[in-house]
């Protein structure tokens, strides 16, 4: 039985921390991580002694996005096999941006991909001075369709116009300025950091809270209906089986450029 790559457990005070738990790839997701996290989250979102979830990372890193390995597998894989993984993650980031308690994401190191993505769908983020972010799907041929609504609404449109289709890397200052994430800390000071907003989180009233939350999620359109999260999935599938991602994935494992970039 192959290990578990998503570890969680939770506290006497109702604070449940959730690690993604492969540190030698930078915590990259692939079938088995998202079904784990899936897991986890529906395992704490529907026990009531949780209070709130905070994210992280094991390692020197948060988050590195997708598995590439993962991606070519898919992409051979018959058409049910990568729609399955396509849905599978969609309804992962669904869920964590719609999990009845409130979430703390604490970046370091690399978030890239899905890992800016996860940092999006949680309430709340705070990164230590020393991440770095990418939205980087484009440049291997592939979309970030399950993780565009939560960007949107962390982002907003005008900065994910640049960053989503550029896939440029930018820092912790920048990713506060963009309101990606609500604070910047120290390297290393990530636990200091969340300390008084897990506090705070801790003094409302649980009920209260999570209906606040629901509220805004309502109003900002992020409670998206099953279809609209099956059409990202969608999406997100047939691009990963196209020609121009093959293309993407494999000048990455070859280390050249792709063929459709010609240098000045």
């Amino acid at each position: 039985m192959a290990a578990s790559v998503v570890r969680s457990g939770i506290d006497d005070r109702g604070v449940v921390t959730v690690t993604l738990d492969r540190p030698e790839v930078h915590n990259a997701y692939d079938e088995q991580m998202i079904a784990e996290l899936c897991g986890a989250l529906q395992r704490w979102g529907d026990d009531p002694a949780v209070r709130l979830v905070v994210l992280r990372g094991a390692g020197r890193h948060f988050q590195a996005g997708a598995d590439l390995a993962c991606l070519r597998r898919l992409a051979a894989a018959p058409p049910e096999v990568n729609r399955e993984f396509s849905l599978a993650t969609t309804d992962a980031m669904h869920l964590l941006c719609t999990l009845p308690r409130p979430t703390l994401a604490l970046v370091h190191g690399a978030c890239y991909g899905g890992g800016v993505g996860m940092a999006a769908a949680c309430d709340i983020a705070i990164a230590s001075q020393g991440a770095s972010f990418a939205l980087t799907e484009v440049r291997w041929g592939v979309i970030p369709a399950p993780i565009i609504p939560q960007l949107c609404a962390a982002m907003g449109v005008r900065s994910l116009r640049r960053y989503g289709i550029t896939g440029e890397r930018f820092d912790a200052r920048e990713a506060l300025r963009l309101g990606l994430v609500h604070e910047v800390c120290a390297d290393g000071a990530l636990d200091d950091a969340a300390a008084p907003i897990i506090e705070a989180l801790l003094q409302g009233a649980p009920e209260a809270v999570a209906r606040s939350k629901r509220l805004v999620l309502e109003r900002a359109g992020l409670d998206l209906a099953a279809r609209e999260v099956r059409a990202l999935a969608l999406e997100a599938a047939a691009k990963r089986a196209s020609p121009e991602a093959a293309e993407g994935l494999q000048s990455f494992l070859d280390k050249r450029p792709p063929a459709w970039y010609r240098p000045a």
